[in-house]
């Protein structure tokens, strides 16, 4: 009974990560300038996302050992200074937008300047994580993350034609602006298949003890969890595609976004914006921040661990406050969050390949899978993934110049 309860809280606790500025602008901005033309591009991020969440857990959970540490021993350690490095850069950045989209949020409550409020939220996340366990970072943040649903709850007032939408689930080419376009779903693919969220989802596997029978719960976790934060997703791209795309607002900004919310709740529309805003930039502040330390410590070899005595991980430690310190100070230098969060999914997509490829490798491996390796279907689906990543790091800077 308490392994069912934890799968519900688990699958239900996956929306903290899942939504946050990434998602939510890119969405935003599909569903205002294409109405629900890219809904399709969301489910297919999804089930990519959920594919390599599940190996991801499934390898942590027969191995103990995340995916950074995997790639370590598998490829070496030279191999593995390339995609950490790229990675951390891209935290650095994907941080300072969320601790960015965090003080516009309280900026839309109080209407004080965003920059006032960097410095305090940076030192929030650091006590949640020096004085947390994984238990209240993973289940109570992710809780408080159910506030996003009134995206779900918008898209349905509005009363959407249900036609209209499901023909937003077949990729069609679009009758003006097709570079805009292919950026957008580029983006909303870069923004779902985050790096730190698949070494978040395989450490925290391994922080919670699963074991080879607990596999199940693996499966239905990675599945129904990136369904749910899925449909919040689409829900964010359905209510601007009513509400902003009739009006011709492109989303330049999340003052603009707060804008989709007024057909359904009137008054309390920029209230229930900036908190849904705000609590999601904040869950993944908090995981990206955790990742830092995981990603580095499990590349060196230092002990690591949310749960230990913060005496006994001290370069585990360190590793987070000193990533959570720089991203604070690039965010206090005043980069617009927006746009520093679609320059962040631009980056990702370009070490797609560098994520997807060593999949490929350890979930055919005995020694870190042993008979759970992937089957023709997951190998044909991991070969097709590092083709098209390659394509489409390859796209995704001319198209951000052109149509970003």
């Amino acid at each position: 009974m308490k392994k069912i309860f934890n799968l519900l809280l688990g699958v239900v606790t996956s929306i903290g990560g899942f939504v946050e500025a990434g998602s939510i602008s890119t969405a935003a901005q599909g569903g205002a300038e294409f109405g629900f033309a890219l809904l399709w591009a969301i489910a297919v991020a999804t089930i990519i996302l959920a594919m390599l969440a599940e190996m991801a857990g499934r390898g942590a959970t027969v191995s103990k050992q995340s995916m950074a540490a995997a790639v370590r021993q598998r490829f070496g350690f030279h191999y593995q200074m390339i995609p950490l490095g790229a990675e951390l850069i891209i935290d650095l950045l994907l941080l300072a937008a969320e601790i960015g989209g965090i003080a516009v949020a309280i900026r839309l409550l109080t209407g004080a300047g965003f920059q006032w409020w960097v410095l305090p939220i940076g030192l929030v996340v650091w006590l949640v994580l020096w004085f947390g366990n994984f238990t209240i970072i993973e289940d109570g943040v992710g809780l408080l993350g159910m506030i996003t649903v009134s995206f779900i709850v918008a898209a349905w007032q509005l009363h959407p034609e249900p036609k209209a939408v499901a023909t937003g689930f077949i990729p069609s080419i679009p009758d003006h602006d097709l570079t805009r376009y292919a950026f957008l779903t580029v983006s909303i693919v870069g923004a779902t298949v985050s790096p730190y969220l698949l070494n978040f989802y395989s450490s925290g596997a391994i922080e919670e003890k699963w074991t080879e029978p607990d596999l199940w719960i693996n499966r239905t976790t990675s599945y129904l969890g990136m369904g749910f934060g899925s449909i919040v997703s689409m829900g964010v791209l359905v209510t601007s595609a009513v509400v902003l795309g009739p009006l011709q607002i492109r989303v330049d900004s999340y003052e603009q976004a707060a804008l989709m919310f007024v057909p359904a709740f009137g008054r309390w529309a920029v209230t229930l914006f900036a908190c849904a805003l705000g609590v999601g930039c904040f869950g993944a502040a908090i995981e990206i921040t955790l990742n830092a330390g995981y990603v580095l410590s499990q590349s060196f070899g230092w002990p690591w661990g949310i749960d230990k005595a913060r005496r006994d991980a001290t370069r585990f430690c360190t590793a987070f406050t000193v990533v959570l310190l720089l991203s604070v100070l690039i965010a206090v230098v005043g980069f617009d969050p927006l746009q520093m969060t679609l320059i962040s999914v631009a980056l990702t997509v370009v070490i797609m390949p560098l994520v997807v490829l060593p999949f490929l490798v350890l979930m055919n491996d005995h020694q870190y899978v042993k008979q759970h390796k992937a089957g023709p279907l997951a190998n044909g689906f991991l070969a097709a993934l590092t083709i098209v990543g390659a394509l489409m790091a390859l796209v995704v800077i001319p198209l951000e110049i052109f149509g970003g």
